[in-house]
């Protein structure tokens, strides 16, 4: 659900971390108390975004072109690194890497930051979007609007996108030596990404030679924690396969009574069939297809994401 093209970062000791308005938040978890990074960007008393990146692992910096955006539109947002990735504390304890644990450290974190039902939303990109539905199911009365950017609301018909629909299109020999290597648990090979990045990046993630992929991209993807990523998304790029295989919420998305905007891609690695069908199952569904972006649409399809969002949240009001 996010790239795998880099390695892991270490940001203990680094001052500049914590500069420019950005805050360190304490969590309690069922392990002892850590820390995780904030910043907000703008002010305004009505309107306030929460941004949730994917992976899981991944950092708040692919989000860098909301910088561009929002502030023109009045619009006050939060970057934050969830715990495990990023400038956030880095423990080792894997059972940390719990789906219930993210929700209440989500929670935690908007306590801290004060953000209220008259003008607290949350956007989740990606593996975001999971924990943002997730958040939603259990904390919605907190929620003034909830935007599910770029994933859809169950693994197993993501995986059935990916074996239906996207795998028959790729050329079959280099197909079959992806899959050799994922089953050969060879995936630090080289000749893993070699591959991967014409026929899967560069055509679902980000759609444009990878040497020209934005920077705050590369290094957001750069910085991914790999162990949690893989704990949690599993070993393959073309699907999911760990803690969160059988994740499945489409049935409970009718109990989501905030509005909510679907934010889906024509060449994304989800569904945009199946992500018109969430927006119809949301009581206040919205739904926006973008025609020439993948995952990262943000990037790609970059006017008409924004556009969308922002009139989305201007129009709570």
């Amino acid at each position: 659900m996010s790239a795998r093209t880099g390695g892991y970062l270490d940001y203990t000791g680094r001052e500049d971390a914590w500069s420019g308005g950005a805050r360190r938040i304490e969590i309690e978890t069922p392990l002892g108390r850590f820390n995780v990074w904030t910043k907000r960007v703008g002010n305004n008393p009505r309107l306030k975004l929460l941004l949730l990146h994917g992976g899981p692992g991944a950092t708040h910096e692919y989000f860098e072109a909301f910088d561009s955006f929002l502030p023109a539109a009045g619009i006050e947002y939060y970057y934050y690194d969830q715990l495990g990735s990023g400038n956030s504390d880095q423990p080792t304890d894997t059972s940390l890497w719990d789906l219930p644990r993210f929700v209440e450290e989500v929670e935690q974190v908007r306590q801290a930051l004060g953000l209220e039902r008259d003008a607290f939303c949350v956007l989740g990109q990606s593996w975001g979007g999971i924990l943002a539905i997730e958040y939603a199911l259990k904390y919605q009365q907190h929620l003034k609007g909830l935007v599910i950017s770029n994933m859809m609301a169950s693994i197993p018909a993501y995986n059935a996108y990916a074996r239906e629909v996207l795998m028959p299109a790729m050329d079959p020999q280099t197909l079959a030596e992806v899959k050799a290597l994922e089953a050969a648990g060879d995936i630090a090979n080289p000749r893993y990404m070699e591959l991967l990045i014409p026929m899967h990046y560069e055509k679902h993630v980000l759609r444009r030679p990878y040497a020209e992929w934005p920077e705050p991209v590369v290094r957001s993807f750069s910085h991914i924690n790999a162990e949690l990523y893989t704990l949690m998304q599993g070993p393959s790029e073309l699907g999911a396969s760990g803690r969160l295989s059988d994740w499945d919420r489409f049935a409970d998305l009718t109990s989501i009574s905030v509005p909510t905007l679907v934010i889906a891609a024509r060449h994304d690695t989800m569904d945009p069939t199946y992500k018109a069908a969430m927006a119809r199952q949301l009581p206040k569904g919205q739904y926006v297809c973008l025609p020439d972006g993948s995952h990262l649409a943000m990037y790609d399809d970059q006017q008409r994401y924004f556009d969308s969002l922002n009139a989305f949240l201007l129009g709570l009001d």
